[in-house]
């Protein structure tokens, strides 16, 4: 019986193909009488490989699938976390697909099983962390001395905050870590990128973390032979605990290194504050078109001019003839803007009265603010960002002084920390955000989304280093470039 279609994204099982399957086991497994264990055995492609096996499942219509696949393996139809609190055997190897669950949907009873399991072995993950990190360490805390373990990772692994405590763990309880980054996509169906885990010597420990990288899986060599061991301070201190900037040959991330101690290099957050717009919670009630706000003549003094999305940045700056090119257009670009103690005139309450009012007001955000009508957080930012982008983040000097959504960064500067000039809000900071460093920093401090896309957070985007082009001499910006095109590559972008 197969898994759903909508169950799958539910469940995070996306079924690993034979082949990358049986590399790992066939790493993992070294002698007949390894006990092998897979914590989330799905229809048991793993498990099936070795007798020896025991797999762990939650789903029923997977663990029958399993049972035909894989007649000689143990198969427990639990919640693996329940079932590693209270199961006492020792493995001599662990191999799999964890579920790749988002935190949005690793919630309720499973995600705190999970969470406690791993806070009693020392590893705390934030509420942000995905299903597949504690399965990894509860997996790995279930070996003898001398286990290992072999699993397929999301890509996530080199770049997301909640990734560090697992890859700490491992170094602590692993003589060696090696992460094979893969480039072509393992599991074509999914957008994410997918990589390979191998820690191996459980309860010893390792003095850094092996990166391999690869343009294709290739069955024949893994884990591959060749690797750049990179020590834990490098990784943690250097490079804040994330391997994607690894993926950068040696000589391009040092120059990047040294860029950072560039007298005209900066951080974007140590000039600027950096955050999202707003977030109306209906905005199709709050996002008026000119033709509705003159129907029911609402106050100039009520609406502000919104960067909605992406699609309204095209060019290097906003300005006042856009905004009348988007209201020629009759395009939903006004926010109904009402102070939380403002007097309501009768035109805009006759808005509010309306039948739209019903739905608006029982969406989340409008249900837990007072008034309920009073969209907070509404900024008229300097500059924006795209928060998620493909080639590039694209910044661009707001001249009309617009407000922006939650789909954009806000970005005003800092006062007080710009030379006589005076410059630097004019032209400096567009110059340096399209210099080679700035682009190249996007793609370091940004992370991939799938789909080639890139996105930004406000801690990312604080993080981006600024520096001129004009500083930098001519074979070091062709490195820069070239570093940028790796990093683009590795996201898939055409």
């Amino acid at each position: 019986m197969a898994t759903a279609p909508h169950d799958v994204k539910t469940l995070g099982a996306y079924f690993t193909p034979e082949v990358v399957a049986d590399a790992l086991v066939r790493w993992a497994v070294r002698d007949p009488g390894d006990l092998l264990l897979d914590p989330s055995s799905g229809d048991g492609r793993f498990v099936a490989r070795h007798p020896n096996s025991v797999g762990i499942e939650r789903d029923p219509a997977s663990v029958a699938q399993a049972s035909v696949r894989a007649p000689n393996a143990t198969l427990v139809n639990s919640d693996f976390f329940t079932w590693a609190s209270d199961d006492r055997r020792q493995f001599d190897c662990a191999a799999g697909n964890p579920p790749f669950i988002r935190y949005q949907r690793f919630s309720g009873p499973i995600r705190q099983a999970a969470l406690d399991y791993c806070r009693r072995l020392g590893v705390v993950f934030s509420g942000l962390s995905s299903s597949w990190a504690p399965f990894i360490v509860a997996a790995a805390s279930k070996l003898r001395p001398g286990g290992r373990i072999a699993f397929v990772v999301p890509a996530e692994i080199g770049h997301a905050p909640y990734a560090t405590p697992l890859v700490d763990y491992l170094l602590a309880n692993f003589g060696s870590v090696h992460v094979v980054a893969i480039k072509e996509k393992i599991f074509p169906r999914l957008s994410e990128d997918c990589w390979l885990l191998f820690a191996d010597n459980a309860g010893c420990q390792a003095d850094g973390v092996r990166l391999s990288k690869l343009e294709r899986f290739d069955s024949s060599g893994i884990p591959p032979a060749v690797s750049e061991l990179i020590p834990i301070e490098e990784w943690r201190v250097r490079w804040g605990g994330r391997l994607r900037p690894f993926l950068l040959p040696a000589r391009i991330r040092s120059l990047y290194q040294r860029m950072t101690t560039d007298a005209g290099a900066v951080r974007l957050g140590r000039i600027a504050r950096i955050g999202i717009g707003y977030v109306s919670g209906a905005n199709h009630f709050f996002h008026l078109r000119p033709s509705d706000a003159e129907r029911f003549r609402i106050p100039d003094e009520f609406l502000v001019p919104s960067i909605r999305n992406g699609r309204y940045v095209t060019g290097t700056e906003i300005n006042d003839a856009d905004v009348e090119r988007w209201a020629a257009k009759d395009e939903p670009v006004l926010l109904l803007r009402i102070p939380p103690r403002a007097q309501v005139p009768a035109a805009v309450q006759a808005y509010l009265d309306t039948e739209e009012r019903h739905r608006a007001r029982a969406s989340y955000k409008c249900r837990n603010r007072k008034p309920w009508y009073t969209v907070p957080d509404v900024r008229r930012p300097a500059f924006v960002v795209t928060y998620m982008s493909g080639r590039a983040p694209t910044l661009v000097m707001n001249r009309s002084r617009c407000t922006c959504t939650n789909t954009l960064l806000a970005i005003d500067l800092r006062p007080g920390l710009f030379d006589g000039s005076g410059d630097f809000c004019g032209q400096r900071l567009p110059a340096a955000w399209s210099s080679s460093v700035g682009r190249l920093s996007c793609e370091l401090e940004g992370h991939p989304l799938g789909g080639g896309m890139l996105k930004l957070e406000p801690g990312e985007a604080r993080n981006v280093l600024l520096a001129p082009d004009a500083v930098i001499h001519q074979p070091e910006a062709a490195l820069l470039d070239e570093g940028i095109e790796v990093m683009r590559q590795w996201r898939h972008v055409a």
